[in-house]
């Protein structure tokens, strides 16, 4: 029983409009998905993704007014997104200085070439060459040439203080397995493998005990989800969670795809997810993201729903 990669991450904004801009227009990810939070329907929850919507290729947001995150450990502190090589990486130096952000410049880390940047609500972003490997579709709308376009997630860096509890359910309930660990600014960084490996099969844990706990927060990450490929696995792995004990929501119907939650020891929280149905489920693919999609259990809610929210207006 083996998780596949990344399923989807997601993050907190406090600024929808400003977040749906930045991440269509300066990333060029196609918007695949604009429902809500369904725990909380006063909140957008918004998918981006590839040309396709592909699991492995979602960076989500919920929309609330928090204040910013207040860094630290305990907590996810870096998405990965890949692109396809070091042609796509200069292309991206390039227009997020046209832009007017920030970045580290080409540096190498893991043995990887990546370039690091924020938006401006300090989501820690890098982006890194995957040669091809992982899902990834073009978006044919997307302002981004294809070649140069972002594939999808990953990986992901975890920041603990202690790295014992979460080596122990990471490769003891989780089934991954400890690929390598390497040094980056000052940390130890410990590498996670699913599947058959790869950035878009990677959980990095940095190691830093000195640091204060997180504060959650807009600018900062929610969850991160991990990808199961079937009904019959997600059932076994409800099970395990269950027969080992490990405090979980349970399973819960998102009905683009079904979950798992539960917290690692460090605090941080985990969600198993199905690769279907998928975002076509209620929408033709070629539309996806353009209304509100809300599914079946909220369908009667929707006038009070769409009151409730602000227009996704262009900034």
């Amino acid at each position: 029983m083996q998780l596949t990669g990344i399923h989807h991450l997601t993050a907190i904004t406090a600024d929808a409009a400003y977040n749906h801009h930045f991440y269509t227009d300066t990333l060029g990810l196609r918007l695949v998905k604009k429902t809500v939070n369904q725990d909380d329907t006063s909140a957008y929850h918004l998918f981006y993704a590839d040309g396709e919507a592909n699991p492995g290729t979602d960076i989500t947001f919920f929309d609330w007014p928090a204040a910013p995150e207040r860094r630290g450990t305990h907590a996810i502190v870096r998405t990965g997104l890949r692109v396809r090589d070091e042609a796509a990486l200069d292309f991206w130096a390039g227009r997020l200085k046209e832009k007017g952000l920030a970045t580290s410049g080409l540096i190498s880390r893991d043995g990887r070439t990546v370039l690091d940047f924020e938006d401006k609500e300090g989501q820690r972003l890098t982006l890194l060459a995957d040669g091809g490997t992982g899902p990834g579709v073009p978006w044919e709308k997307s302002p981004v040439p294809a070649d140069y376009q972002i594939r999808g997630l990953g990986p992901i860096t975890l920041s603990v203080p202690d790295l014992a509890p979460t080596d122990a359910v990471l490769t003891h309930v989780m089934n991954m397995r400890q690929a390598r660990i390497y040094q980056a600014e000052g940390a130890d960084v410990a590498v996670y493998e699913m599947g058959e490996g790869g950035p878009a099969a990677e959980l990095h844990v940095r190691i830093e005990p000195k640091l204060r706990p997180a504060g959650q927060g807009a600018g900062g990450v929610h969850h991160v989800a991990f990808r199961v490929p079937d009904f019959a696995e997600y059932d076994a792995w409800a099970e395990r969670l269950a027969s080992l004990r490990v405090p979980s929501s349970g399973p819960v119907d998102r009905f683009y795809f079904r979950s798992l939650y539960f917290r690692e020891p460090n605090g941080i929280l985990f969600e198993l997810a199905t690769d279907g149905p998928g975002f076509a489920t209620d929408e033709p693919l070629e539309s996806l993201g353009e209304k509100l999609s809300l599914p079946p259990f909220l369908e009667g809610r929707r006038a009070r729903i769409e009151a409730g929210l602000k227009p996704l207006v262009t900034v």
